[in-house]
C-alpha cells in the first residue's frame, strides 16, 4: 500500500475530503446532537466551519509550504465558524496551524510535510486551544475524544512509527473514546446517543487517513439507540432561546476575559476563538437576552459578522443549511470596471484571470465564498457548458442550491441582475432572470486584424465588426461606427434601453459617438455606456 506525504498539496486535498465526508455524516452526526442545545445542527455546522477552511486553503492552490496552507485553513474556519461545534473545530485547526508555523520557523523556511510527530503534537496542542475557548473541558464531549485521539497519536510517534500509523492510531483511538462518552454525559445516555461533535471528530482524522494511505476506514453508523424523543425535548426546552455569534476585532486578551466574564452571566456554551497571528475573535454563546450579548463587546472592540439564530425555531430562525446569506448571485465577469459595476448591483464576482479561463474548480471556490444557500450563476458567456455543469454539479453535493442563469454576455447578466429579487422562490426568481437575458438582444463590435470576406463584405485592418449571432453583420470604419450601425439593427425590433460596455483601450468619445447617434437616430430611446475595462471584443452592446 503506498502512503502519501502530508504535504500541502495533500493538505489541501484532505480539507475537500473532509468536506465530502461531512457531507456523508451530516444527517448521521445532526441525530445524534443533544448536547449542549438538541437542535440537530451539530454535523450541518461543521461541515460549513470546514468548507469555509477548505476554500482559504484552495486559494492557496500554487502554495508549497505546509504551514501557510495550515494558517489558511484555521483562518477559514474562525471567520466561517458556525455554531458551537465550528468554533471547536477552527481550534483543531489552529492546533496544526501553530505547530507547523513554529516548525517552519525552527528551519528558517518552507516546512514541505509534517511529520508523524509534528501531527501528535497538533492534536495535543489543539486540546489546549479547544479548552481555552470554552473555559473548561466537559468529559463526554469532543474535547474528551480529542485528548484520547492526542494520547494515541502521541503514543505511535514514541514509538517511531509513520505518520499514516499515528494518524491511524489517532482515529481508532478516537473510535475508541467515542464510544464511551455515552456514559460520561447524563444527557447523552438519556438520550442513547455518542456525543455528535466527537462524531465529527473521527470523521476527519478518517479522512485524513484516507488522504495518506487511499483506503477508507469502515466505521458502523452511529444512531441513537433507544431514542428518548420525551428526554431530548426536556433538554432542549430548559436551554436559551438564541444562539448569538460575532467576529471580534481590536480587542485585547484583558478585554476577552472581561467578555468572557459579562457572557457567563447572560448564558452558556460560551466560546472565544482565535487563531495563530489574527488580532481577531470568533464569539459564540446561547443566551436569552440576545442584544445584551452583543452589547457586551460593543465597548471592547469592533464587531461583524453578527449572527443571531433562534435555537426554539422560532422567528429568526437560521436559514437553510447555516449560511450567512440565504441566496446570492454569483457573475463572472472580465475587467476591472465590470467587477465594480456587477458589485455595485449586489452581486458577488469571479472575475477571469490573465489568461486561464474559467474551470470547474474556480467556479466551485467562488459559489463557496458567496456563503450562501442558493446562489443564482451569471455566466456571461465566460465559463464553457462542461465546466459550469461540473461545478454547479459539485456545488449541489456540497449542500449549495445553484441555479445557473443562460446568460451569453456581459450585458445579458446585467438585464437578468435588474431582475433579482432575493425574496422570491428561487425557482421564480431563476425563470425571471432568464427571460430578462433572453428578451435582451446583444452583439459586439470587434477590431478586425486581416484582410477578409465577411456575410457584410471585405474588411481591413483596422476596421469595426459588428457581430451578432456569431456572424458579421456590420463593417465600418471604425469601433464608433460600427458601433452605431449594429444598434441599428438591434434596435429594429424595438427597443428601450441601450447599453454598452467598453472594453480596454476605448476611448471615452466612442460612447459619446454612439450616445448622439442614439438621440438623433432614435427618438426615445435611452443609452447608458460603462467602461468596463474587458478584454477582446472593443464593445459589448445590448437591447432592453
Amino acid at each position: 500500500m503506498s502512503v502519501r506525504r502530508l504535504d500541502a498539496s495533500a493538505l489541501r486535498d484532505w480539507a475537500h475530503t473532509a468536506v465530502g465526508d461531512l457531507i456523508t455524516h451530516t444527517d448521521e452526526i445532526n441525530r445524534l446532537n443533544v448536547f449542549p442545545v438538541a437542535d440537530a445542527d451539530t454535523g450541518t455546522n461543521m461541515l460549513f466551519t470546514m468548507r469555509a477552511a477548505w476554500a482559504q486553503a484552495d486559494a492557496q492552490a500554487s502554495s508549497d509550504d505546509v504551514a501557510e496552507v495550515a494558517a489558511a485553513l484555521a483562518r477559514g474556519a474562525l471567520q466561517g465558524a458556525r455554531g458551537n461545534s465550528g468554533v471547536i473545530l477552527s481550534q483543531i485547526l489552529r492546533g496544526l496551524a501553530d505547530v507547523t508555523a513554529s516548525a517552519a520557523a525552527d528551519r528558517d523556511g518552507v516546512l514541505a510535510d509534517v511529520s508523524g510527530g509534528l501531527f501528535g503534537a497538533a492534536l495535543r496542542h489543539s486540546v489546549g486551544l479547544v479548552v481555552s475557548s470554552m473555559g473548561k473541558a466537559v468529559p463526554g464531549t469532543i474535547v474528551s475524544v480529542l485528548q484520547d485521539a492526542a494520547g494515541a497519536a502521541e503514543d505511535a510517534v514514541a514509538d517511531d512509527s509513520e505518520l499514516a500509523y499515528v494518524v491511524s492510531a489517532a482515529a481508532d483511538a478516537a473510535a475508541v473514546a467515542l464510544d464511551k462518552t455515552t456514559a460520561q454525559l447524563d444527557v447523552l445516555a438519556e438520550a442513547g446517543v455518542v456525543d455528535a461533535g466527537g462524531r465529527g471528530l473521527l470523521v476527519l482524522l478518517d479522512a485524513m487517513s484516507a488522504t495518506l494511505t487511499g483506503h477508507v476506514r469502515p466505521r458502523d453508523e452511529y444512531v441513537p439507540s433507544p431514542p428518548h424523543d420525551h428526554d431530548i425535548a426536556t433538554a432542549a426546552s430548559v436551554s436559551p432561546q438564541f444562539e448569538v455569534m460575532y467576529l471580534l476585532s481590536d480587542c485585547d486578551a484583558a478585554g476577552v476575559e472581561t467578555l468572557r466574564r459579562g457572557l457567563e452571566q447572560l448564558g452558556d456554551s460560551i466560546a472565544i476563538a482565535t487563531t495563530h497571528g489574527a488580532a481577531q475573535y470568533s464569539v459564540h454563546v446561547h443566551a436569552d437576552d440576545a442584544g445584551a450579548a452583543v452589547e457586551a463587546a460593543l465597548p471592547l472592540g469592533t464587531l461583524s459578522r453578527i449572527q443571531i439564530t433562534s435555537l426554539t425555531g422560532g422567528p429568526g430562525a437560521r436559514p437553510t443549511g447555516g449560511f450567512a446569506r440565504e441566496r446570492a448571485v454569483l457573475a463572472v465577469v472580465d475587467g476591472s470596471g465590470a467587477e465594480e459595476l456587477f458589485e455595485g448591483e449586489g452581486a458577488h464576482v469571479l472575475r477571469l484571470g490573465a489568461r486561464d479561463p474559467v474551470s470547474a474548480k474556480d467556479l466551485l471556490h467562488a459559489l463557496v465564498n458567496t456563503g450562501a444557500a442558493q446562489i443564482m450563476v451569471l455566466p456571461n458567456g465566460y465559463v464553457a457548458a462542461e465546466e459550469l455543469v461540473a461545478g454547479c454539479t459539485a456545488a449541489i453535493g456540497w449542500g449549495i442550491d445553484v441555479v445557473p442563469v443562460p446568460t451569453a454576455s456581459m450585458v445579458q447578466g446585467l438585464a437578468a441582475l435588474a431582475m433579482h429579487e432575493a425574496d422570491r422562490q428561487a425557482v421564480d426568481d431563476g425563470y425571471t432572470m432568464a427571460r430578462a437575458a433572453a428578451a435582451a438582444r446583444h452583439g459586439s463590435v470587434r477590431v478586425a486584424t486581416e484582410e477578409a470576406l465577411t456575410w457584410a463584405g471585405t474588411c481591413e485592418p483596422g476596421d469595426g465588426l459588428g457581430i451578432a449571432g456569431d456572424e458579421v453583420l456590420i463593417v465600418g470604419k471604425d469601433v464608433a461606427t460600427a458601433g452605431a450601425g449594429l444598434i441599428d439593427l438591434l434596435l429594429a425590433a424595438g427597443g428601450e434601453l441601450v447599453t454598452v460596455l467598453t472594453g480596454a483601450g476605448v476611448d471615452a468619445a466612442v460612447g459619446e459617438a454612439l450616445a448622439e447617434h442614439v438621440h438623433r437616430e432614435h427618438i426615445g430611446t435611452e443609452l447608458v455606456t460603462y467602461h468596463t475595462d474587458h478584454r477582446g471584443d472593443a464593445l459589448l452592446i445590448g437591447v432592453e
